[in-house]
């Protein structure tokens, strides 16, 4: 009986130790969200941090530069192909995408998109992988709505 009770106490202390270091993980990113799109607005102090396709974004917005910084990685053991990273404000501006880049399995690489105005109060953003998506004119695709965005160039139904 004394054994019996050894090994039960044991396994309890295991199970304690994985479930609490299940949750005191910070930082930890959704699941993929494949080829959807997130229509959670952030506040202006939320941090996005998810997986799409297998890049991984967090992003914050930064007040005094009156941008959104943060860091795109490449979760996969693949290589990812033409990785990018979008901004949509809540006063229907768009930032970015930013300039395409091929990620190798791990690679991580910062990204920063500077808003043209500051009337919003809230945002989105995602990455984007591949040119299945859509391609933007330029020799960096670096626009914002105000300048002839996605939806000025493809009928507007990418997020319909």
């Amino acid at each position: 009986m004394n054994h019996t009770y050894k090994i039960l106490t044991a396994s309890l202390v295991v199970c304690a130790i994985f479930v609490i270091s299940s949750c005191s993980r910070t930082n930890k990113p959704s699941v993929d969200e494949g080829e959807e799109e997130s229509n959670t607005e952030l506040a202006l102090n939320e941090t996005y941090d998810r997986v799409r396709n297998g890049a991984r974004l967090i992003l914050a917005y930064e007040a005094q530069s009156n941008a959104f910084k943060g860091t795109v990685e490449n979760t996969t053991n693949e290589t990812l192909k033409q990785v990018r990273v979008e901004v949509h404000l809540s006063n229907g501006k768009e930032l970015g995408p930013t300039p395409s880049t091929d990620l190798a399995s791990g690679e991580k690489i910062e990204v920063q998109l500077i808003a043209t105005s500051t009337n919003f109060n809230g945002w989105t953003a995602h990455p984007e992988v591949g040119s299945g998506e859509h391609t933007h004119g330029g020799e960096h695709g670096e626009h914002d709505s105000e300048h002839g965005g996605e939806h000025d160039r493809e009928g507007g139904n990418e997020h319909d």
